[in-house]
């Protein structure tokens, strides 16, 4: 009798954001078993809360070439150049198949795809679903086309505690209740961490548990001193706290006031720009947030972001909108090449838990939900040809802990918007894994670049262009590794 406790596929996939739902819709397209570990119910990840939408060069004054070009200069130096080219380049094909998967992305009154812009863009390029909507359309579309694919088996309510090994090869997964899950790849879609920081856009779960499973396995980790801090996210509002505010919102002309009410920053620069002007105001009036005024914009574009305001108390259409940078995005993860694969054989990872080198040392708006799609079927097409072997047993699987409050407002004060060396070497005595490697990458870039900003560095060093921060294996300190 097959022992209802472990389960048998071709390809297991852990995550059902975007990322995964895209990789795991790939793999059973192709013939494929797949198992699609959830912890949450589907369609209540990460993804689903993207404001953002896609960015893809769809427009005729636009070109992969030009979108690369947006993406490098966002990116301060730290761009891989080819991983940045495969986005660019098959963008525009995954808006066409999320349309013939059901997504109904935004169009003008003629039927052609509106196209937003959004801080770094050159052009407009942004496609949305239900304006600032995006996320939550895309990820309920895909979920529904997960569960009626055949060959998707769905496990919800299942959090990875440890990956399954065998001769320095990943050979499947272990479920913190006792389940495995044997296949001959791994990809890992589990999001970020930034809900490591106290003060963060993203939901409870994002915790970085992705980057934490690979390292016990061996993978290589980089970058992950680069955590991007979005500029407007609400503050000072009951029930709303943290809430993101797109710049799509500013790309429709909304304006960010000082306690003037002027403005004081170009609002349309890329987001390391923005956060870091609003910082400055904050920090040199004393005040805990600057204004965000929307007033002017057509609320109808926006219907999620008002309708959520006005049901805090706050109506964005006559009031200004209190907001202040939160943790929001890491651009650093498990080391992945352009296919996903990860330095462990068997293991991949995809969407915000990778690092490929694509958002450099800060992200251009909505390239994210760009990648999830574009890169997570790479991994899925790279990973069926990975060779099934005998796996032996699996491993014991943990209890999972998560991050002490403690830790949440260590990483807040000592690697928030500007960090320096006595606070980095606080936080590198954190007793939480990840908050002390964060540290002890963000210790070793002396210099300011992109999201990272170093008080006692505070200029960029253009011998640091092209290098990236990496851990390897079980060392505890990382080493700087150009990537092209």
């Amino acid at each position: 009798m097959a022992d209802p406790e472990r389960i048998d596929a071709d390809l297991a996939v852990v995550g059902a954001g975007a990322a995964g739902l895209y990789a795991a819709y790939t793999g059973a397209l192709r013939g494929a078993r797949v198992a699609l570990v959830s912890a949450t119910p589907l369609a209540r990840t990460a993804s689903y809360w993207a404001q953002g939408g896609l960015a893809a060069a769809l427009a005729v004054d636009d070109s992969p070439d030009l979108h690369r070009e947006d993406t490098e200069r966002a990116g301060r130096g730290l761009v891989r150049s080819s991983a940045a080219a495969v986005l660019c380049r098959e963008a525009p094909g995954t808006v066409a198949d999320l349309e013939r998967l059901g997504v109904h992305f935004d169009a003008d009154r003629h039927g052609n795809l509106a196209l937003g812009l959004e801080g770094g863009h050159s052009r407009r390029r942004v496609v949305h679903a239900g304006g600032s909507a995006t996320g939550r359309r895309v990820v309920r579309q895909l979920s529904a086309v997960a569960v009626e694919t055949h060959g998707i088996e769905v496990i919800e309510g299942a959090r990875a505690a440890r990956l399954w090994t065998r001769e320095g090869r990943v050979v499947g997964v272990v479920c913190e209740d006792g389940r495995a899950i044997h296949a001959p790849a791994v990809i890992l879609a589990t999001g970020g961490s930034a809900a490591l920081w106290r003060r963060t856009t993203n939901p409870p779960g994002s915790l970085g548990m992705g980057l934490l499973l690979a390292r016990e396995a061996g993978a290589a980790l980089a970058d992950l001193e680069l955590m991007q801090f979005h500029p407007t996210a609400v503050t000072g509002v009951k029930g709303r706290e943290g809430f993101l505010v797109t710049e799509a919102i500013r790309g429709e002309g909304a304006t960010l006031l000082d306690g003037q009410g002027e403005r004081f920053v170009e609002e349309l620069a890329p987001r390391d720009e923005v956060a870091r002007a609003i910082w400055a105001v904050m920090t040199q009036t004393g005040a805990p947030s600057v204004d965000l005024d929307m007033r002017a914009v057509d609320p109808a574009l926006f219907p999620n972001v008002v309708s959520a305001l006005r049901e805090a108390g706050l109506d964005p259409v006559r009031e200004l909108v209190p907001v202040a940078p939160a943790a929001h995005y890491g651009m650093g993860g498990i080391v992945a090449d352009l296919d996903g694969a990860t330095t462990v054989p068997g293991l991949y990872a995809v969407g915000e838990s990778a690092c490929t080198g694509l958002h450099g040392a800060n992200r251009l708006a909505s390239n994210s939900l760009s990648e999830c799609f574009v890169f997570g079927a790479r991994a899925s097409f790279a990973a069926l040809s990975e060779p099934r072997g005998e796996p032996g047993e699996p491993p014991a699987a943990p209890a999972l802990e998560p991050p002490s409050r403690e830790t949440r407002h260590a990483l807040w004060q000592h690697a928030g918007l500007v960090r320096d060396a006595e606070g980095l070497n606080a936080l590198a005595e954190d007793p939480h894994p990840l908050a002390r490697l964060i540290a002890r990458h963000a210790l070793l870039r002396t210099e300011t670049r992109g999201a990272h900003m170093r008080a006692d560095f505070p200029d960029l060093d253009p011998a640091r262009d092209l290098q990236h921060s990496i851990t390897r294996g079980d060392a505890d300190e990382p080493l700087f590794e150009r990537w092209t």
